[in-house]
């Protein structure tokens, strides 16, 4: 899309249409930040500063480092509450658990909270269950409510856990058409139809880097990662596979591609995504100028 206007939509291989929900995999840490931040600006939750413990202080063992007192919501959104991952070759361990949120909770520091960036999902999903705690609904009918209904999508039910919270970063579907309005949602500041859907604030905070990948060496905020393509600040959700959604906001563009989700481990799958954009998508938004 270039100034919120489709440009080129196409599908491959047989793929499943663009209005059809496809598993976005770990692109939905970045939507679950978003209603993080629509939380804290109604007052469900208090901040990012807020200790997860405030929400969640039943979920913890009896024998809790002290240090989990210290975790914060932004320590969460950034991937620093210092807590062993629960993602990669954890992950099937913790969602084979009886109580995903004390899981997470119970795992050993292996770094201080707020220090270099562990990318786990259980992090995400604490987020979830803070949002599902604070305000009595489920984290799904909040997304309703707060995002998909202003942006004119929809968001189907997810995974939950046993406890029946939904799980934070993983699994959540939405349409090609669906994220590509959620990726314009942030390159317009958080607006939408001349709405305030997002604070404007947020979109700033989530795109301010706080950590860096270990991966990639690029930057992560919340819930979004920060590169450069051809010297444009390119900010981006990933999940596992091939779900991306791309915003360029000094080219007006938002670019989003999605793919099987077998695709990703031992392949060059995602790369070649990445000099899609690089060297066809972005020079041709270049050519086109500013106002092509």
């Amino acid at each position: 899309m270039r100034h919120g206007e489709p440009l080129v939509e196409e599908r491959f291989n047989g793929g499943p249409g663009l209005d059809a929900a496809v598993n976005i995999k770990s692109a939905s840490k970045s939507v679950i930040s978003a209603l993080v931040g629509m939380a804290i600006e109604r007052g469900v939750l208090e901040g990012t500063g807020q200790p997860v413990l405030s929400e969640l202080s039943a979920y913890a063992p009896a024998d809790a480092d002290p240090r989990l007192r210290q975790v914060t919501v932004g320590n969460l959104l950034s991937m620093r509450a210092g807590l062993e991952r629960t993602s990669g070759d954890n992950y099937g361990r913790w969602v084979s658990s009886e109580n995903w949120v004390r899981y997470a909770l119970s795992r050993p520091f292996v770094e201080e909270p707020g220090g270099r960036m562990l990318y786990s999902t259980g992090s995400t999903h604490l987020l979830s269950a803070m949002l599902t705690e604070a305000s009595g609904r489920s984290t799904w009918a909040l997304a309703q409510e707060w995002l998909a209904e202003p942006l004119g999508v929809v968001i189907p039910r997810w995974e939950r856990d046993p406890q029946g919270i939904y799980l934070g970063g993983n699994q959540m579907a939405m349409s090609p058409r669906a994220m590509a309005a959620f990726g314009e949602l942030y390159r317009n500041g958080g607006a939408a139809g001349g709405e305030q859907v997002l604070p404007a604030e947020w979109v700033e905070r989530s795109w301010t880097p706080a950590t860096r990948s270990p991966w990639s060496g690029e930057s992560y905020g919340y819930g979004w990662f920060i590169g450069e393509v051809r010297g444009h600040l390119v900010y981006y959700a990933w999940g596992y596979g091939g779900q991306m959604i791309f915003v360029v906001p000094d080219l007006a563009m938002t670019v989003v591609m999605t793919s099987s989700t077998d695709v990703e481990r031992g392949s060059d799958h995602l790369g070649a995504l990445r000099r899609l954009l690089k060297d066809g998508i972005v020079p041709a938004a270049e050519r086109g100028g500013q106002t092509g």
